[in-house]
């Protein structure tokens, strides 16, 4: 049955820092396919209004609290997901920030900070769930990438850096780990209406018409577009697509081209 290839159920998926926006739009997707949802974060009041959330589309979500960038706050708490809810099925690694700044303002503190969330945690995370994928012979990882991971933008060197190393990560996790089954592949999400987003989207902000104009299909994603990526990749239709970044975007890549006074999308 068709149905089947994307049911989730009794399967555990690990969303980091999945409290908010795309990443509890993937969380509410996978949860409604029939995974058991486990989300972290750093903030404890991001975690409590997550729970709330989930709860009023009848989701229960199993929250932590742990650092992805630390790797024995990470041991923790995969070792507590492991102990109370189950070995880890579907891992995305969807934590992350963005930092514009110039490249000659950027402290290289900065600089390093957002590597360390954006390309080193997927790492770090992928590795203590990876062994008991391996040993049971299935798994799905899921690197939350970028359109930044094929092309540069203004001021935003750091996260396009990352992003680009988390693209070839993921190819690589795939060189090593497919043989066992494990599909690892990445989403690459394009402009999103999400509450962050929703001040260039209003009020005839410029960013808003450049959106539009380069966007074949003429509108803003959906952070369930995402969702409904991520259930592809995190279920069986998904088995034999591995190492392949899934562009979520409207078709803006295939449209791309440089016009002067654009250069700012």
């Amino acid at each position: 049955m068709i149905q089947q290839l994307f049911d989730l159920t009794g399967k555990v998926a690990l969303i980091t820092g999945g409290t908010h926006g795309i990443g509890m739009a993937i969380g509410k997707v996978l949860g409604q396919a029939g995974a058991k949802i486990c989300v972290n974060d750093i903030s404890d009041e991001k975690l409590e209004s997550c729970k709330a959330e989930y709860a009023e589309v009848g989701l229960n979500v199993f929250t932590l609290k742990f650092d992805v960038t630390n790797e024995a706050d990470v041991d923790k708490g995969v070792s507590q997901i492991e102990a109370e809810v189950g070995a880890v099925d579907i891992l995305v690694n969807n934590a992350g920030i963005i930092k514009r700044i110039p490249i000659l303002d950027m402290p290289i503190s900065d600089f390093k900070q957002v590597i360390d969330i954006d390309l080193v945690a997927p790492l770090i995370v992928s590795k203590r769930v990876a062994p008991k994928m391996i040993e049971k012979r299935s798994g799905k990882i899921i690197n939350m990438c970028s359109m930044m991971s094929v092309y540069g933008r203004n001021s935003v060197s750091a996260y396009a850096a990352a992003k680009g190393g988390l693209k070839l990560l993921t190819a690589n996790m795939a060189c090593e780990w497919a043989k066992y089954n494990i599909q690892i592949n990445g989403i690459g999400p394009g402009y999103i209406a999400t509450s962050q987003t929703a001040p260039i989207r209003e009020g005839g902000h410029p960013f808003n018409d450049l959106v539009m104009m380069r966007t074949p299909a003429g509108r803003w994603g959906e952070p369930e577009d995402v969702g409904n990526a991520a259930l592809f990749l995190a279920s069986q239709a998904s088995n034999f697509v591995n190492g392949h970044i899934l562009f979520v975007d409207g078709g803006i890549l295939a449209n791309f081209g440089y016009v002067q006074g654009e250069n700012d999308l």
